[in-house]
């Protein structure tokens, strides 16, 4: 039993020494980032946050908290025009999702 138990402790230690993808999955943990990264990984171009905002029940404040945290988390890359924010899915975003749903990626 204690040598299982060390194994599995070994086992935890390579599982998780090296996480990166932990802030992946917790950005999608949340409905408001999960629908805005989903939508913009199916999206065939960039959108800017007042396209974005229509998508979600929630204030103007929560969607740019939301994008903020999905850019943080590698999922959404962010371009500046003017007073204008524009969003579009990475290819780690796009990856996850269409191998969620079972598609070959583009």
């Amino acid at each position: 039993v204690e040598q299982r138990l060390e194994e599995l402790r070994e086992l935890a230690d390579l599982a998780f020494q090296n996480d990166t993808s932990r802030s992946v999955f917790a950005a999608l943990g949340n409905e408001t980032r999960y629908r805005l990264a989903r939508a913009l990984a199916v999206a065939e171009e960039e959108l800017c946050v007042c396209e974005l905002e229509s998508l979600v029940a929630v204030s103007e404040s929560a969607v740019s908290h939301a994008l903020s945290d999905l850019v943080d988390a590698g999922l959404l890359s962010r371009r500046k025009e003017g007073n204008w924010r524009y969003y579009e899915a990475t290819a780690l975003a796009e990856a996850l999702f269409e191998t969620a749903d079972g598609r070959e990626r583009r």
